[in-house]
């Protein structure tokens, strides 16, 4: 079964920049949709960032727009999330995903989670 590997996670205080990394390893993720997801202890689950198989369509979360960026490398079957002025809000376990298509609603493939602590 196809597993994404998600890394890059840990502790940064207020304001600080972490960058995700998401791994497809002998998956082709160049032909899929990546998404990046969170969830917070007694918190609904959040799509964060998404972005087409070209790159021709990336959409984020109202929480975090003009200060993470969704990327990936095809060439790598890398997906990226890099995250700038980060708040406590912010904290979470984060999980790549990836599905079909742009227009699919559900993903096929996903990670264990990497968590991300904001705090002094």
């Amino acid at each position: 079964q196809v597993q994404l590997v998600e890394s890059g996670g840990g502790l940064a205080q207020p304001g600080g920049s972490l960058k995700l990394s998401c791994e497809a390893p002998g998956f082709t993720s160049v032909l899929h949709t990546m998404s990046w997801f969170r969830q917070a202890p007694g918190k609904e689950g959040e799509l964060v960032a998404s972005m087409s198989s070209r790159g021709d369509f990336i959409d984020y979360a109202e929480s975090v727009k003009g200060r993470f960026t969704i990327s990936r490398d095809n060439t790598k079957n890398m997906a990226y999330l890099q995250m700038n002025g980060l708040k406590p809000e912010d904290a979470a376990v984060y999980y790549c995903a990836a599905k079909e298509s742009w227009w699919y609603s559900t993903y096929l493939y996903w990670g264990q989670g990497t968590q991300v602590t904001v705090s002094l």
